[in-house]
């Protein structure tokens, strides 16, 4: 058999650890975490246990005063399913007032997310709150587009049996990351700048 016929799976598994080999700046222990202006943390779903764990992560840090701000960035796509919204609720129950939570409505992807992150809402350094099996994909993207992130590990359950139907989902999405960077692909919407920090000026 042609060695041809494995270049294909080859490339991509090249291109997957590419990706994922940005696991020198996630950090699980918050005192150990260094201060950044903003978290930017990642919609996981409505109502799912990891968007759950990721708000909690980052009311931690809130708390912790390791951020000022938290940015929610999810999925605003039909009119009853808000990502940002529930998570920005959520947060507000657990003690953060609503001036220091700022919603990404166009957060469709990733990709999208932290290129908004730098282009709309003007953040060069920032915390990444995710999933351990998430973040290392999220810093490869955060870093080719030139921010100063670092990651915060959200898992506080074991999610069951999606947790590697998450893992094989990675494969594919470095791939698509991979070909956001490649392309310089911009996002679905970007818009009017929204400043987290409005100069004083």
């Amino acid at each position: 058999m042609s060695i041809a016929l494995f270049l294909p799976f080859i490339f991509c598994a090249f291109v997957y650890w590419q990706v994922n080999k940005e696991t020198g700046q996630i950090y699980s222990n918050i005192e150990s975490i260094p201060s950044r202006p903003a978290a930017l943390v990642f919609g996981a779903g409505v109502g799912s246990s990891e968007a759950r764990d990721r708000v909690l992560a980052a009311v931690a840090l809130y708390k912790s005063a390791k951020v000022k701000k938290l940015v929610m960035t999810g999925d605003n796509g039909e009119i009853y399913y808000n990502e940002p919204i529930a998570m920005k609720r959520q947060a507000l129950e657990l003690g953060v007032p609503s001036s220091d939570v700022i919603c990404d409505y166009a957060g469709f992807r990733t990709y999208d997310s932290l290129y908004r992150a730098r282009d709309i809402f003007e953040l060069n350094s920032l915390i990444l709150v995710s999933q351990r099996f998430h973040l290392p994909r999220a810093l490869y993207i955060a870093r080719s587009l030139g921010l100063n992130a670092i990651g915060f590990c959200a898992d506080r359950s074991s999610y069951g049996d999606m947790a590697r139907w998450y893992d094989l989902r990675e494969f594919g999405a470095a791939q698509a990351a991979w070909l956001d960077i490649l392309s310089k692909r911009k996002p679905r919407y970007l818009g009017a700048k929204e400043p987290v920090f409005p100069s004083k000026n």
